[in-house]
């Protein structure tokens, strides 16, 4: 360890992998298509490219990020980093369908392996009074790569093929890997028991929740799945039960929820996961299939929101660690809210492309407000010992409530196709194409009923928001060690 590092340098080998990792939730969706063209595969079994990545990050995560305060974070990313550069080069070349879902789970657990580090570097290299600047970084990489991966995947799918969304990431993995080598400095590890139940009840809590959440749809919510659900939900209740009783190390200190700005953030940060992943679906339905864009045409519409939030995101991160905390992403998720409406106002077969692209920017300058300083505000107060853990928990919030929020909106979207008169079916990525004139209007209003789903969801991020104190309020109370300790690790 050198704590004369300076810790941006480290920030930026990290933030390199984390965006590559954030590429792949998105980058996939307008592939799809071509994917069932050249594999000569069903809607379902495509599905899953994506489902079978979200499942394998989404599961081990608090896990992971225990892993990262016992062997070091910098070991634990090397290690998820080079498995999910292997597993890039795996999908690249599979040459059936089965073989590109087992890559896509692979290259889900590298992911998992990385994101709790990245947090927890940060926590550990920056005091908490410089820490929004670091984290405006981080959630703007994080605020752009879930914007830009359906735009790079429209261009590569265009012009290379669709290998080439997974191909391109190893040479960018082994640039990252040889970054995060040389500038990323071995921290400190803390000796942990590790929680064998907590580890089982979570992982097989979470793996029937989110699997049951996914494949809903695809089996028309039979008993069987709302039996799964509700065997998910009711192991992960008995896992609070056993780590609120357990003495020793739990897996999930539930102390960190004593802090009331930690606990406000996961509910923000999950009611963000849900909204920004339910809102592409409906809105690529309606400009692929009703405007008649093509994949990558479609993306561009998003461009504003993605450049936007990568311009301001850092700015804001910096001057937001000035304010109340409260401030800057109460003001984040009301503007997010109003472009989702906004949105939604627009669905018509006839709408000016320039008002969505006014609103995307709107949505850009909203999404700046939000990552950054949510991802400050809950990591303000952990002390260094439980970096590792807290960042686990506030990742595995937004990771299940972006699987949620997937699973809600092609329900809804479904269910408002049937109620105008259209057939419901199954509504999946990359499934729609353009539709008959006559039905256009009924289409797009099913569409934009639907997407005031996410822009209700952003509400409650409103609500969370809103009732932040100021960190000298906030105060982790019972946690090992003293948390003025994250300080001593800063450059």
């Amino acid at each position: 360890m050198s704590s004369q590092r300076n810790p941006w340098l480290a920030l930026f080998a990290l933030v390199v992998g984390f965006f590559m990792i954030l590429l792949d939730m998105t980058i996939v969706a307008v592939a799809n298509p071509a994917i069932m063209r050249d594999l000569g595969a069903d809607i379902s079994r495509v599905i899953w490219v994506t489902s079978a990545y979200l499942l394998t990050y989404a599961v081990p995560l608090l896990v992971t990020g225990r892993l990262g305060d016992r062997y070091g974070p910098k070991n634990v990313y090397l290690v998820g980093l080079a498995i999910f550069t292997a597993a890039s080069l795996w999908c690249g070349l599979s040459g059936s369908i089965t073989m590109l879902i087992a890559a896509r789970a692979a290259q889900g657990l590298g992911a998992a392996l990385m994101t709790p580090q990245t947090m927890a570097v940060i926590t550990r290299t920056f005091p908490p009074d410089k820490r929004g600047a670091a984290m405006g970084l981080w959630g703007g990489v994080a605020g752009l790569a879930t914007l830009v991966g359906p735009i790079l995947g429209g261009v590569l799918v265009d012009g290379l093929g669709w290998e080439w969304i997974f191909i391109v990431n190893v040479p960018v993995g082994i640039v990252a890997f040889a970054l995060a080598v040389w500038l990323v400095p071995s921290l400190p590890t803390h000796e942990h028991k590790f929680d064998i139940p907590g580890v089982v009840l979570s992982g097989v809590g979470l793996f029937l929740l989110v699997f049951g959440i996914q494949e809903g749809n695809s089996y028309d919510w039979s008993p069987r799945i709302w039996l799964m659900i509700g065997a998910g939900a009711l192991m992960l209740v008995v896992f609070v039960v056993n780590q609120a009783r357990n003495t020793g190390e739990p897996l999930l200190p539930l102390s960190l929820f004593r802090d009331r700005n930690f606990g406000l953030s996961n509910v923000a940060i999950a009611s963000m996961g849900a909204a920004a992943t339910s809102m592409m679906l409906p809105s690529y339905f309606y400009l692929q299939a009703v405007r008649e864009m093509s994949p990558t045409r479609s993306a561009l519409v998003f461009a504003p929101m993605a450049i936007v939030t990568g311009i301001f995101a850092p700015v804001i991160g910096k001057f937001a660690d000035r304010l109340h905390p409260r401030l800057v992403p109460t003001i984040g998720f009301t503007g997010f809210a109003a472009s989702v409406f906004w949105f939604a106002a627009l669905m018509t077969p006839d709408s000016s492309i320039v008002w969505f692209l006014l609103s995307a920017a709107l949505a850009g300058v909203a999404n700046a407000c939000i990552w950054a300083p949510l991802a400050s505000t809950a990591t303000h107060n952990l002390p260094v010992q439980l970096a590792g853990a807290g960042a686990g928990v506030y990742n595995t919030t937004r990771q299940v409530g972006s699987v949620l929020g997937s699973a809600a909106i092609s329900a809804l979207i479904a269910a408002r196709m049937t109620a105008n008169g259209l057939s419901g079916g199954k509504v999946s990525e990359g499934g729609a194409g353009p539709v008959p004139e006559f039905l256009e209007d009924a289409f797009s209003t099913a569409l934009s009923q639907a997407i005031l789903l996410p822009a209700g969801i952003l509400l409650i991020g409103v609500i969370a928001s809103a009732l932040f104190v100021r960190h000298g309020q906030s105060k982790v109370a019972g946690l090992q060690g003293e948390p003025t300790k994250a300080d001593t690790v800063a450059a």
